[in-house]
């Protein structure tokens, strides 16, 4: 063969394996940020499913309200609004995982709920009844929860104190936002199974999940991100958010879990500011501290909220 033909076969490997890398990293960009109308009432049905049914049936007998707040970016965003029969000055607002809806939320809601709180559930961008098809990560989401806790004062006065709490996605989103400037009335963060970067946790979940070579096609999907779903996963550097927060933390986190690597919650719990509380669950895996401690969890979300929020 001659030096002409093996440059031009040298040229043309290069080039598909290029187009193959660039082709796999789209796929999965797609794969991580999109999420269909089909598929959002697949993660509503999913949500229900998770629950216990007296979980589920406890939630049709609240008295319900339905919020709404219109995004910057032009997606209306929705909620059920409970308030509680005790009328306090106290309100909750909670937030799913990935792939769900706020009805994943029915179990906390009843803790708050019994601990005196009213309780706000959004959807999040691109989950349940929620517009948008493009997944926020918790890093979109915190400019949305600001605008919930807006929404909050605004309906609720402004001596309501208010406590962020949220499960995996939802876990990383109140960090998220604990890390901006926030209203008075925030006084506390609680934060079960969230991740510390999302970036990171991408590539965790691509190798474990799908075996594929995380550390070659997150980069590309990174830059399709930041192209196209208006922020790149590197943004999404928790850590340095909760390194801004000064409100009280509590953390829950299962040993087993195989979602979100129980390193990440040693690692926030270090970085995070005075007080903090972190408890680790030996038995459990990705957010089910609730099913396997039930007495221990909850006895140590009321203490908490009772120590910090008056």
């Amino acid at each position: 063969m001659n030096k002409k033909k093996l440059i031009k076969r040298t040229v043309l490997a290069v080039a598909t394996s290029y187009t193959t890398l660039i082709s796999a990293g789209y796929a999965v960009y797609l794969l991580a940020t999109g999420w269909s109308n089909k598929q959002k009432l697949a993660g509503r049905q999913a949500s229900l499913e998770a629950n216990t049914d007296i979980e589920n049936e406890w939630f049709k007998h609240q008295e319900r309200s339905p919020w709404a707040i219109k995004t910057a970016d032009g997606l209306t965003l929705r909620a059920t609004f409970m308030p509680n029969a005790q009328n306090t000055n106290k309100v909750a607002i909670l937030a799913h995982g990935l792939h769900h809806s706020r009805e994943q939320m029915i179990p906390y809601a009843r803790l708050f709920m019994d601990a005196g709180y009213s309780v706000l559930m959004p959807d999040a961008r691109a989950h349940g009844r929620s517009d948008g098809n493009v997944i926020g990560f918790g890093w979109l989401d915190r400019n949305d929860y600001q605008q919930w806790i807006d929404t909050v004062i605004a309906n609720q006065g402004e001596q309501v104190n208010i406590v962020l709490m949220g499960i995996s996605m939802g876990a990383t989103t109140v960090m998220a936002t604990s890390g901006q400037t926030l209203p008075h009335n925030v006084r506390a963060i609680v934060e079960d199974s969230g991740f510390r970067n999302v970036f990171q946790e991408g590539k965790f979940r691509l190798w474990h999940k799908y075996h594929v070579p995380s550390s070659v096609l997150m980069p590309i999907a990174d830059d399709f991100a930041k192209r196209q779903a208006g922020y790149a996963f590197k943004d999404g550097d928790i850590l340095a958010e909760v390194a801004k927060n000064h409100l009280p933390i509590l953390m829950f986190h299962g040993a087993k879990d195989q979602t979100v690597p129980v390193g990440d919650a040693y690692e926030l719990y270090a970085r995070a500011n005075e007080p903090k509380q972190l408890i680790i669950d030996d038995e459990a895996a990705h957010i089910s501290s609730i099913r396997t401690q039930p007495s221990k969890y909850r006895q140590t979300l009321t203490d908490f909220l009772n120590r910090y929020v008056k």
